[in-house]
């Protein structure tokens, strides 16, 4: 199995996966970069995966669907067109010889799901914008509280599950962690390893559960190093639960 992959717009990312049994996109947002890698590789395309109905995500689907020679997969939205089978909460999907289970994750959108595959020793999780490394979704559709869980799912699975998200956003991401928990000394040298990585024009993702709890401040909001940190900010005489550490957080990156 080989994941690689194609960068679309300005910091989108297309995930090709390619296997002895054919090969498939999730979320194609734009269909040339994808038409052009499989032009270059000569390869064909298998199957389409969907995770919510974002433009961005799904705005080349028309175009490729053209060329498959299986299916598109995707949420049970009727407002995305193209798809041929909806999936819902613990769906198994079988695309190339992987198995996927369909995991419901609401907030950035209503219809957002992701894909986990733990058909491998390496699990790995295709999340769309729900979680990014170091951060997560602006909630648009949903409530906090749907955020919240839906994160709490992801932090539920195995600590060395793969993390493939939507879009390089991890710098930016981590200028705002660092503003979160500056004493955290995790998430200075990931900022120097990504300056790197961004420097020689290559993905800072996939990241790995493991990484993220150290340094991702939506996922640590029962952290006391991170609440020790953030206690100026609200009363903190006050008990306050994880969710709204969470919502409190959100709210805050959202006018950084």
């Amino acid at each position: 199995m080989n994941i690689q992959s194609i960068k679309a717009f300005n910091d989108n990312y297309i995930w090709l996966i390619s296997t002895n049994e054919g090969n498939l996109v999730i979320d194609p947002g734009e269909s040339a970069p994808v038409l052009d890698f499989l032009t270059k590789n000569k390869i064909e395309l298998t199957d389409i995966l969907l995770t919510h109905h974002h433009y961005d995500h799904v705005g080349g689907v028309a175009e490729l669907k053209k060329s498959i020679t299986g299916k598109v997969i995707g949420p049970n939205n009727f407002n995305i067109e193209g798809i041929d089978q909806k999936v819902s909460e613990g769906t198994l999907v079988n695309s190339c010889g992987l198995n996927f289970r369909v995991i419901e994750i609401p907030g950035h959108t209503l219809d957002h799901i992701a894909y986990f595959s733990d058909d491998n020793k390496q699990p790995l999780l295709f999340c769309g914008d729900t979680l990014f490394s170091a951060g997560c979704g602006r909630v648009f559709e949903g409530t906090f509280q749907q955020m919240y869980e839906s994160i709490m799912r992801i932090k539920s699975l195995p600590i060395n599950t793969l993390i493939y998200c939507g879009h390089e956003y991890t710098l930016a991401n981590l200028k705002f962690a660092h503003q979160v928990e500056p004493n955290n000394v995790d998430i200075k040298k990931h900022i120097e390893f990504c300056k790197k990585v961004l420097q020689n024009n290559q993905a800072t993702l996939p990241s790995s559960l493991k990484l993220e709890l150290k340094i991702n401040p939506f996922l640590r909001c029962d952290d006391d190093k991170l609440r020790e940190s953030i206690s100026h900010k609200y009363d903190s005489s006050k008990s306050i639960d994880d969710s709204s550490v969470f919502e409190y957080l959100r709210k805050w990156k959202d006018s950084f």
